[in-house]
């Protein structure tokens, strides 16, 4: 079931570098992929204020699922004051970074998915050690140092089922096109043997569990 038109006019409203095309072929093949894996666990690395989390959200609430979010909430390093993606609305006067968390409630509340999604407000390396269970989606957008990517990739990539798909966002073959780190994680996912590639929707790429 595609998303209603007042779905994607909400999703407009959300903060997030989420391409309209990408959310659509989120929605999409998890929407596909939870039907063959009901009651398997749906998991995103990196939710930022929560547009992507909407997209995957929906799908899973039409299969009736339940769907894990993580991240700390405090930006990747281009998020921080003085980089060239830092958000002065989501400016933290406590800690004088960033925080994303309470613009990710209020998607999360405004998208009516509060019993859909679960947040865990970690490190993707910390919550790799209370999240349970094989995993039938998983989406990484999370931080794009190298040593981060290579946690998600390396701490949750393996726990997808055979037949599940990894999505990894941000996958851009040409340097000047941006970051390395979520490329470099896509071609040790291709490199593994474990998946193959079965989209490309501009930077997001989707990859089945062989």
């Amino acid at each position: 079931m595609s998303l209603s038109d007042a779905t994607l006019d909400y999703i407009e409203t959300i903060k997030g570098f989420m391409d309209p095309d990408e959310g659509s072929a989120l929605h999409d093949m998890a929407l596909e992929v939870i039907s063959d894996f009901p009651n398997s666990l749906t998991v995103e690395i990196g939710s930022y204020c929560g547009k992507s989390t909407v997209y995957i959200g929906n799908a899973v609430r039409q299969r009736g699922g339940l769907m894990v979010s993580v991240d700390h909430h405090y930006g990747s390093e281009e998020n921080q004051p003085g980089e060239a993606y830092f958000d002065p609305d989501l400016a933290d006067i406590e800690t004088g970074g960033m925080s994303s968390l309470a613009a990710f409630r209020r998607t999360i509340r405004g998208a009516d998915l509060e019993d859909v999604v679960i947040p865990v407000i970690a490190p993707s390396r910390m919550a790799s050690h209370i999240v349970h269970g094989d995993i039938c989606f998983l989406f990484i957008d999370g931080g794009h140092s190298m040593p981060a990517a290579l946690d998600d990739y390396r701490l949750w990539a393996t726990r997808v089922k055979t037949g599940g798909i990894l999505a990894i966002h941000d996958v851009f073959p040409n340097p000047e096109d941006g970051g390395r780190s979520p490329y470099e994680i896509y071609l040790l996912a291709i490199a593994s043997g474990l998946f193959e590639e079965v989209k490309a929707v501009k930077s997001l790429r989707f990859l089945r569990r062989l």
